[in-house]
């Protein structure tokens, strides 16, 4: 009797957690930095990007750095819908990626496989 209380608190705990992290919490994101009359950024790729969420400026050039410290076939790829980009990422190699978000808004990006996210906010 007692086991089976634990084993059904535990799945409520468990489907609590997962509703929160998938569904309620949310990331802040990473300030890309200025330099050089651009905003910077590196991303480490390895079982997801790190960080997943950048905040930049509208207007100003945007250089992500990824780095992909793996050798997965799911994040060989970096694809940005929105700017109609994809970018081939060797393992252990940084690759650059520029864009020009002009309007204020979130763009994703993903891996060729939709599996690895990330976000990209663009603020006024």
């Amino acid at each position: 009797m007692i086991a089976q209380i634990l084993v059904s608190l535990a799945g409520l705990l468990a489907i609590i957690w997962i509703v929160w992290y998938f569904w309620i919490y949310e990331k802040k994101g990473v300030m890309a930095a200025e330099a050089g009359g651009a905003q910077e950024i590196r991303i480490r790729v390895k079982g997801g990007y790190d960080p997943d969420v950048i905040v930049v400026k509208a207007g100003k050039p945007v250089k992500l750095h990824f780095t992909r410290e793996e050798e997965v076939s799911c994040s060989e790829t970096v694809v940005f819908p929105a700017f109609e980009k994809s970018t081939k990422l060797p393992p252990f190699e940084t690759v650059t990626v520029e864009l020009l978000p002009e309007k204020p808004g979130e763009y994703d990006f993903h891996c060729s496989m939709n599996m690895l996210r990330g976000k990209l906010v663009v603020t006024e």
